[in-house]
């Protein structure tokens, strides 16, 4: 029997149904130095990947429809940056193939960890691979950056050295030690803090060796205390265990050990009704490892 053109799938090579993760990042620090002519901020930080993801799922069809699969509370599907990534890439292309998209989420919405920008570039390595378009790294770096400014370090999958809004980027070898991460229970907006009048833009620039010798702070992370309490009380309490520091603009909390045992004991003590999570710092995404089952 014939199915309708709207549920024919195309049969994609053995392995396209296995999940693609699409990793947290974690800000390591964050300086702003100051503001371009169209007032967006330019910027200082180091990200580094963890083993710990949104998992998606994508189908493959002949049709040409992009279709999300699953639920994002407050996103429309017209608005998701998956939908829009999947899009993009059509357009950019002239693909007629389009894809189901089921999304499981598990990094928090305004937590800073970068999921949404994770979830974009996710998409577009995938179905780069899945529609066997071939695009080289430097054009869906390019194409993510018109979703956002973290979408390339995503599509790249190295840790990185970043500069300008974000999009200027060398690679960096680091520590990749154990996180703990904790997840106040609110949302920031980057938008609000990024206007906050209280906010530091002129911070001296530091190079990759100041970094390295222990410079560098989060200059977002004084606006985000002083609006929601929630924030500063994870960042005393985990700072009784290890030196703790807020990632990107968002509400998520996070400090280094250097072993497994030592960040899941000190996990085990978080306050009834805390959320948090253990996590491998990763310089090489692992995303890049998914994509060479694909090869």
């Amino acid at each position: 029997m014939t199915l309708p053109a709207a549920t024919r799938h195309a049969q994609c090579e053995p392995g396209a149904a296995a999940p693609w993760p699409a990793p947290a990042k974690l800000n390591l620090f964050l300086h702003i130095t100051g503001r371009r002519a169209d007032d967006f901020h330019l910027l200082q930080t180091v990200f580094q990947f963890l083993d710990y993801a949104d998992v998606l799922h994508f189908t493959v069809r002949t049709d040409g429809a992009v279709r999300r699969l699953s639920e994002l509370p407050g996103v429309a599907a017209e608005g998701d940056l998956v939908v829009r990534a999947a899009r993009l890439l059509q357009t950019e292309t002239g693909c007629r193939l389009g894809a189901d998209i089921r999304l499981e989420k598990r990094l928090p919405m305004g937590g800073g960890l970068g999921g949404g920008s994770s979830d974009a570039a996710t998409t577009l390595v995938a179905l780069n691979a899945l529609w066997q378009l071939r695009l080289p790294v430097e054009r869906l770096a390019a194409l993510g950056l018109t979703l956002g400014a973290d979408v390339p370090v995503f599509v790249r999958g190295q840790a990185a050295w970043a500069e300008g809004v974000g999009e200027r980027l060398e690679p960096v070898d680091l520590p990749e030690p154990w996180y703990l991460v904790l997840v106040p229970p609110v949302g920031v907006s980057t938008a609000a803090v990024f206007g906050a009048p209280e906010l530091t833009r002129d911070c001296p620039p530091i190079t990759i060796r100041d970094f390295l010798a222990g410079i560098g702070r989060n200059v977002c992370e004084p606006v985000v205390r002083a609006r929601f309490p929630a924030v500063a009380a994870a960042l005393d309490w985990l700072a009784h265990f290890a030196p703790a520091r807020m990632t990107g603009t968002g509400c998520c909390v996070f400090a280094a050990f250097a072993v497994e045992s030592a960040a899941r004991e000190v996990a085990a003590q978080l306050p009834a009704g805390w959320h948090g999570f253990v996590a491998r710092g990763c310089n090489r995404s692992p995303l890049l490892e998914r994509l060479a089952q694909e090869r």
